[in-house]
């Protein structure tokens, strides 16, 4: 019995060894384990950055739905041992929520629509047709992305303070506008081309339509299709990743906006997420609780409301923006 085993251990070590030597077995083994150590490494990398991301969201939660007890709880790590919702009902009446998350909802689908219709055109502009300092002109959609809006805040505060284009206003009642306090002043350069992040999305709209072929719109014209029918009933299809790119980031990026909502002086009733930054002191001077730690975990139950429709619409349209975003040729 003894002899049978050492004769299989030599076997073994036979054939190990002849693999070894062999070059071609060799380099196989070495592409296996290459390949191993690639997607070791890649869910390595996956891990860490989705911690990082997650972490704090998760934290949030935690704190959220942990009782008084917890906040001064020395053994809680990382689970509260005394969950509750208690801090949820009161943001939820404090904020007025549903309210104000229906208003700054149907104002973020405004300015998106709007986004969606005014960047497309001018990306498909620039696309397909040739016209007198088209260069000039795009590299001033490159300007609008690359310059950071806080170093045009005070002509754009100016002009709504005092709005009055050709001095239009001022001859008819003798006075100029002012449209602080209101949503107008975004849903203006939104229409004009020049809202929130609207050069990124004129450039995601002229890649894509760079990269359809230009016999889609011939075939139309001979059809008898005309300019607009052919743009909205067909280009504007194809480019449904496009739409849904641009889609998730308008939505996101003006639901979260606060630099153009402090500047306009947006009501608080339309923006949400201003909110959060006087949930604390609400809470006590409505509510009495005066100790900063418990009035944390109403504001973390507070963020955790207003980031609840980002993630529904995100998880929804997930999909499609992975693949609008691999075919805009959106890099980095």
């Amino acid at each position: 019995m003894l002899n049978v085993k050492t004769a299989n251990v030599k076997k073994f070590i036979g054939e190990a060894r002849y693999e070894i030597m062999d070059p071609y077995r060799r380099n196989a083994v070495f592409k296996k384990l290459k390949k191993f150590l690639e997607h070791l490494m890649s869910f390595l990398i996956i891990v860490g950055v989705s911690y990082v991301i997650i972490a704090p969201v998760i934290g949030m939660f935690v704190k959220s739905i942990s009782s008084t007890k917890d906040a001064y709880d020395p053994m809680m790590f990382i689970f509260p041992r005394y969950p509750t919702m208690e801090k949820y009902k009161l943001v939820i009446e404090r904020m007025n929520y549903w309210k104000t998350i229906g208003k700054d909802l149907a104002y973020v689908a405004v300015c998106t629509v709007i986004q969606l219709f005014v960047c497309s055109m001018v990306g498909y502009g620039f696309a397909r047709f040739d016209f007198p300092f088209k260069k000039i002109l795009f590299g001033c959609i490159v300007v609008m992305i690359v310059i950071p809006t806080h170093t045009i805040m005070l002509p754009l505060y100016i002009t709504f303070r005092q709005f009055d284009p050709f001095g239009i206003f001022t001859r008819i009642t003798g006075n100029y506008l002012n449209l602080m306090g209101t949503p107008l002043p975004m849903v203006l350069m939104t229409l004009l081309g020049c809202g929130l992040r609207s050069g990124l999305y004129i450039y995601i709209f002229n890649q894509f339509f760079r990269g359809l072929p230009k016999e889609i719109e011939e075939a139309a014209l001979v059809d008898g299709a005309g300019l607009w029918y052919t743009y909205f009933r067909i280009m504007l299809v194809n480019a449904m990743p496009s739409v849904i790119t641009v889609t998730v980031f308008s939505v996101v990026w003006q639901f979260n906006d606060m630099f153009y909502a402090n500047l306009f002086k947006i009501s608080e009733d339309i923006v949400i997420s201003k909110k959060i930054s006087t949930l604390a002191a609400v809470i006590a001077n409505q509510d009495k609780i005066l100790d900063i730690p418990i009035q944390q975990l109403y504001v973390a139950a507070g963020i955790i409301l207003v980031i609840v429709p980002i993630i529904l619409i995100y998880i929804i349209l997930q999909r499609r923006f992975i693949e609008g975003v691999e075919r805009s040729g959106i890099v980095g």
